[in-house]
């Protein structure tokens, strides 16, 4: 199922791409795709940085939200991330922040997708 239309961005550190699920949808891709020309740009930079330069200093512009989930921080949206051992960064959540603090049932939503996303490489389904 895997092509280049869940890529988002291939840096010289990290590829960061969209996840998909079982069906080859992307709650992530769906909501960038909704978003104003300038809201992706601000997103697309942050790609682009993180991409390239393997971190961002900024904590307004991403920072780590612990258990391995790290929200890239475009205001006022936000997608949630998690890291790969092959230099991989796998965007798991778009949302527009409504409070100062991390909704718990996002995080849980994200968690629940890295352990999808890892079980279906161990299993060899997700990159076919």
């Amino acid at each position: 199922m895997k092509d280049n239309e869940f890529i988002a961005y291939s840096g010289e550190l990290f590829e960061i791409e969209w996840f998909f699920d079982t069906k080859g949808q992307s709650q992530p891709l769906d909501y960038y795709h909704a978003m104003s020309n300038s809201q992706k740009r601000k997103l697309l930079m942050l790609f682009k940085r993180m991409g390239d330069f393997g971190r961002i200093s900024d904590k307004t512009k991403f920072r780590n939200e612990n258990d391995g989930i790290y929200a890239f921080k475009p205001q006022p949206d936000r997608f949630l991330s998690f890291f790969t051992s092959n230099k991989k960064i796998i965007v798991t959540e778009g949302y527009i922040k409504k409070s100062n603090k991390l909704p718990q049932n996002i995080k849980d939503r994200s968690l629940r997708i890295k352990n999808e996303y890892f079980e279906r490489v161990q299993e060899g389904s997700y990159y076919e």
